[in-house]
């Protein structure tokens, strides 16, 4: 999970998804521990705003969540981009965000 752009990210396609606009969710991921050489589990909650990045030429896709309702303790940053196997919306979280919003 990824709350900034860094200059040494890969190159991506911006996009946007109607349908999963303002729709409630969690993410869970993992990120380096400062100082150390092991990384931990973070959990996020808030409102997905239906924009997305698509990474690489097999697209690895990322939404971003927006009005974070949780984070990790320190955590500065309003909003965070989650990778879309993570993520799940608050009304079926069993499902990734993907299988559960998609319009027909």
């Amino acid at each position: 999970m990824s709350s900034t752009a860094s200059p040494h990210e890969p190159a991506f396609r911006s996009g946007f998804e109607p349908a999963l606009c303002g729709v409630e969710a969690e993410c869970d991921g993992g990120r380096p521990l400062a100082g150390t050489h092991l990384a931990g589990r973070q959990a996020f909650s808030g409102r997905l705003t239906g924009h997305y990045r698509d990474y690489g030429p097999y697209p690895w896709r990322w939404y971003l969540l927006d009005s974070l309702t949780r984070k990790p303790d320190g955590f500065a940053a309003s909003a965070v981009w989650c990778d879309a196997e993570s993520l799940y919306p608050v009304a079926a979280p069993g499902r990734p965000i993907e299988q559960s919003c998609r319009t027909e």
